[in-house]
């Protein structure tokens, strides 16, 4: 019976961990959810693009037309570790593929995201037509 009321009480514990991971999720979510697919996906490649190293590492591997890490970090004035969380990040919103090769990690431009990040972002700047002077 002791054993019992001990597993009772860790169910419930459990279940309270759960209860607030969820509550506290959804205190601490952004809210994207309640805009549109097309807004969403034009603030995913606005936020790859939002850092000046992930910009260079664009430019490097637009130059290239493929890349392997390592060319990467001798070319930028970053670390190794510092490089990977920026190709992550840039992977992550689907603008780079990278396959392995060995130990290695050879990284291009993803082309066909490449090109909806083009269209998408090059619609946000045409749609602003200035109507009237603004100030």
């Amino acid at each position: 019976m002791a054993i019992w009321m001990g597993r009772k009480k860790i169910c419930a514990i459990y279940i309270l961990i759960v209860i607030l991971r969820l509550y506290f999720y959804k205190m601490g979510a952004n809210k994207s959810e309640e805009f549109s697919v097309k807004d969403n996906n034009i603030a995913k490649y606005a936020r790859a693009l939002s850092h000046p190293a992930r910009v260079a590492i664009l430019r490097l591997l637009i130059q290239k037309n493929a890349c392997i890490c390592g060319d990467i970090v001798d070319e930028l004035p970053l670390s190794q570790s510092t490089v990977s969380q920026h190709l992550k990040e840039l992977k992550a919103a689907g603008l780079i593929q990278g396959d392995i090769d060995g130990a290695k990690v050879c990284y291009c431009i993803d082309e066909k995201e490449w090109k909806a990040a083009k269209e998408k972002l090059n619609l946000l700047f045409d749609s602003s037509e200035m109507k009237k002077k603004c100030c």
